[in-house]
């Protein structure tokens, strides 16, 4: 690992939230799979840390759904290190917002379209008349 500067320490990657533009043509998920396996695969495609995934990643995704499906459709419960193995998998594919932080990624959220809900502000009001 080479050295990095205070810039390089400080400063933040962002990319918008939700799905790339370009998310490559990708494999659908296994029909065996478990559905959570499935969802969560599917979610990775919808979700803006996608916008920093190489075709390895996405190969790595396939691997941690499968590897998920298996524990998940087991009769077993799964021990330890597996639970361990599957979110390292896991956390190297940025799939929380933890994971991104420790990475210096940031998800920028798009302002909400549609009618709003109506400002705090009346709350505020009703509150100084009831006394609360």
């Amino acid at each position: 690992m080479g050295h990095r500067s205070k810039h390089e320490k400080d400063s933040i990657a962002k990319a918008p939230s939700g799905p790339p533009a370009d998310v490559p043509d990708l494999p659908d998920p296994d029909p065996l799979w478990h559905p959570i396996a499935t969802d969560w695969y599917l979610s990775l495609q919808e979700s803006g840390q996608a916008a920093f995934y190489q075709p390895s990643d996405w190969a790595m995704a396939r691997y941690a759904a499968e590897l998920m499906s298996r524990g998940l459709s087991s009769d077993r419960p799964p021990n330890g290190q597996y639970v361990a193995a599957l979110n390292s998998v896991m956390a190297s594919l940025l799939t929380t917002e933890g994971d991104r932080r420790r990475a210096r990624i940031e998800l920028e959220r798009k302002a909400p379209e549609g009618p709003q809900l109506a400002a705090v502000r009346p709350l505020d009001a009703y509150r100084d008349i009831a006394g609360g």
